[in-house]
Formats: C-alpha cells, structure tokens, sequence
C-alpha cells in the first residue's frame, strides 16, 4: 500500500484526496496545508468549508500542517499548490522527501518571474538530473465535480511512459479516468494558457457579446495554445485532446470556472485588484499570461488574445478596446 502525499489544501487538492480515496487501490493519504484555519477546519469537520464546503474528507486521509509529517514514507508527492509559490514549496521538501520518491504536479500555470513549466522548477529544486520522476496530472477537471464523483477524464503525462502507467494505476478509479501522454511540455503549456483564454472569454461574457464572440475566441484561443506549446516542443495532437481543446472548453464556458469568472467581473468594469481581494481562490490566469506572452516573444510567435488579456490586467486596459483591437487585426486566412 503506497503512501500519497498532497502537497496543498485549496479545493483541487481537496477533491483529489476525496478522489483517491475512491480508487480502484487502497492507498495511506496525507493531505498538507499551508493555512492554519483550512487544516483546523478539516481536522476539527472533516470538511474543507473555505475552499471545497459540503463534502467531506474520508476518514483514511491524515490531515497535517507539518509537510515533514506528510512527506514521511511518502512514495508518491501531489504537487497542488498556486503555481506562485510551488518554487519556495518544493524547496522546502528537498531535504525532506524521500530520495526515490515520484512528483506528480497538478498545478496548470507557469512560474510568474522565471517563466518555467512546473516540472522544469521540481526538477531544478529537487536535483533531479532527469525528469523520469515528474508527471503532470491535467485536464478538464473541476475540483466541485471530482469531489461530487462526477465522471472526469484527464491526462497524466511523463517522459516516462512506464511512471505515467503506475500513476495511472494508482490513482484511477470508477469516475475518475487517466489517460497517458509523454508530451509533458504540451500538456503543461496547454494547462497554463487555456486559463488565459478563458479570462477573455469571461471578459467577453461580461461585456455582453454574445455566443458568437466566445466561440470565436475560445477556437483561435486555440491555435494559439498550440502555436506556443509546438513552437516550445510539444505536440500539435496533445493540444486536441483533454488537455488542450478539453480543459480549454471547460475553463472558458463553464459556470465553476474561476478564471472565466474574474474574465466576467473585469468585463463588467470591476477593478482586477477587487475581484482578487474578494476571494482566497486563485486564478491561475492572471498570474500566467504575462508568462505565456514572454515564451512567445522567446520562439518569435503571435499571441494576439494573451496579448490583450495582458494588457488588461497588467495596464488596466479598457476591456472594449482589447476587443476591438482583436476585431480590427488585418484580415488573414484560417
């Protein structure tokens, strides 16, 4: 029986612990977290009511806030923390985690200030020479749904086939499909810009566009995704499955989706500073865009969409202008 150690306690990695506890093995689970009021209500209710209210955490899943306690014989360490503190998370586990232990990272978003993939910063921080112990768990996933057991397929990627292959064994269950992949960089791409593109299809559902702009914008949101995610080595076909066009589909249309939810807000004319302070959520998404605009400025491609989803958030552009510049660009074939 191995022992999985979550590394975060949002609603992500509480529904993940509700998930593994239902797979199709038994397994000794430790769930981290970082708030002292998140690990005392889950202690004191069994229910995470801050991030994930109503569902309760099963009884085999040990509740911690010391990560030296979670990380303890731990075989296998689910990364699921914002993506802007998961360098100063997982320096804090180098010397603590076991030297044969695996990474799976859950986080969909690119390092802020170095630009980096979250498995580059595993390995860069635990001293792996080799990536052959990281896999990246993503697809179209809300947290809400997992934890309700609603049927979810996603993808776990690895450069190693036969890690994926275990991981899958481990953590699949009756509602809770895996697929592998070894295009870790497309797939991890494909988790960090769809969560830009959805803030632009919220912002256009927010300034009341209609159905038409958002199927527009989500389909070339796409052939952006994948220009970047090719242009950087990943695959074209990793970009049309779950983990490109499927989460992409969600985060941009779906009602639980934070990222489309702040898009709506800022459409609507609130203040990117009120929307965030109003919530302990996190939106991936406004963290990532300025990130994904310099990889693309990096391999020399056009991102006109994470272009004016930046400048909104980083220049306070006015949200019609972006639009229109996106209507107004020089007319171009498919």
């Amino acid at each position: 029986m191995k022992k999985i150690a979550i590394i975060g306690g949002g609603s992500w990695g509480t529904a993940l612990a509700i998930a593994l506890a239902r797979s199709s093995r038994a397994h000794r689970l430790a769930l981290w977290a970082h708030s002292a009021d998140v690990v005392e209500t889950l202690c004191a209710r069994r229910t995470n009511e801050i991030y994930l209210p109503g569902f309760q955490l099963p009884a085999e899943v040990e509740v911690t806030a010391s990560i030296e306690k979670a990380l303890a014989g731990a075989e296998i360490i689910l990364g699921v923390m914002p993506s802007a503190h998961a360098r100063t998370i997982y320096r804090a586990m180098r010397n603590i985690a076991s030297p044969t232990a695996v990474f799976v990272s859950a986080t969909k978003g690119l390092e802020p200030d170095t630009h980096a993939r979250i498995s580059e910063l595993i390995a860069e921080e635990m001293g792996l020479p080799s990536p052959s112990r990281i896999a990246v768990l993503t697809g179209p996933s809300f947290a809400l749904e997992v934890a309700a057991g609603q049927p979810t397929a996603v993808v776990l990627a690895s450069t190693d086939l036969n890690l994926a292959s275990d991981i899958q064994g481990e953590f699949s269950g009756p509602r809770f499909r895996l697929y592998t992949n070894d295009d870790v960089v497309g797939a991890e791409i494909a988790g960090a810009v769809k969560n830009v593109i959805a803030l632009a299809a919220g912002i256009c559902t927010g300034l009341g566009l209609g159905t038409n702009a958002v199927a527009a914008l989500v389909t070339r949101g796409l052939a952006e995704m994948t220009r970047l995610a090719v242009a950087l080595g990943g695959r074209r076909e990793t970009l049309s499955g779950l983990a490109g066009a499927g989460d992409l589909i969600l985060t941009a249309t779906g009602e639980l989706s934070r990222n489309r939810s702040v898009g709506i807000e800022l459409g609507r004319g609130r203040d990117l500073r009120e929307i965030l302070g109003s919530t302990r959520r996190v939106a991936e998404g406004v963290g990532s865009a300025a990130a994904a605009l310099e990889l693309a400025r990096r391999v020399q491609i056009e991102m006109p969409i994470t272009e004016q989803v930046h400048a909104v958030l980083s220049a306070g552009r006015v949200t019609q202008d972006a639009i229109r510049e996106l209507m107004e660009r020089p007319l171009k074939q498919e």
